[in-house]
């Protein structure tokens, strides 16, 4: 599955979160030990420092960053666009019983051809989402190119491990032994929880995608390790 590329990457990868909608999160929590949730409030919180105006959250899924983005001082509305339209309609219904904060509306749309102007958004976010889409760097240039000037963009991101050594070993064994094992019982769909660990193999390592962010035009780039070195969170300003 990790061949497809282009137009048959995005078809298959639609229909795969589709299908996974309902029990994304669920999965998610046992798969990071409800961690992931602590690695979304700090995305957001970064991508949010000193800003002052609206948010955009790019292959949003259920809402996670989104919401937390809502609740940030200096953001006035957020916007949440994913391509798949199971994982849009629970992210609605989670939107009617989320806390007070700035509103947020959930869109149609692709991370590779985002449907706003440019320069319009404050800061960007995006979780789990830039080894799933078929050009890393165009979706990158999308994010740099909504941006306004003095925005920031956040990204998390799952990273390789070094290949040698006893902990990357028990991580390639638990991504590809045990999370299958967790789709099957959990969600039914053990080739969905395939495909995803895979999806990392491939993937460049935290100062690679570094390089790229600073080939589509961000200034400013750094990042942070989490998950024990398995988790990138990724920064950059526009110009």
């Amino acid at each position: 599955m990790t061949q497809l590329t282009g137009e048959a990457k995005a078809q298959y990868v639609r229909r795969l979160f589709s299908r996974i909608a309902g029990r994304y999160d669920l999965l998610n929590s046992v798969m990071t030990g409800r961690m992931h949730y602590r690695w979304k409030s700090r995305t957001a919180r970064l991508a949010a420092q000193g800003v002052a105006g609206d948010a955009l959250d790019v292959a949003t899924g259920t809402g996670d960053i989104a919401f937390r983005l809502a609740r940030q001082p200096g953001v006035r509305r957020v916007v949440g666009v994913d391509f798949a339209p199971p994982m849009l309609s629970i992210a609605f219904r989670r939107g009617k019983t989320q806390p007070r904060g700035a509103p947020v509306a959930f869109l149609l749309g692709d991370a590779l051809a985002l449907p706003f102007p440019d320069a319009v958004f404050a800061c960007v976010t995006t979780g789990f989402s830039l080894r799933n889409v078929a050009s890393r760097e165009r979706m990158l240039q999308e994010i740099h190119r909504v941006l306004a000037p003095g925005g920031r963009a956040c990204l998390l991101e799952t990273t390789p491990v070094a290949p040698c050594g006893v902990l990357p070993r028990l991580f390639r064994f638990y991504f590809h032994r045990v999370v299958p094992l967790f789709g099957l019982l959990l969600a039914g769909d053990r080739e969905a929880y395939t495909y995803l660990p895979r999806s990392v193999e491939g993937f460049p390592p935290a100062e690679e995608l570094a390089a790229m962010m600073q080939r589509a035009g961000f200034t400013k780039v750094s990042y942070t390790l989490v998950g024990m070195g398995t988790v990138g969170i990724h920064q950059g300003v526009k110009v």
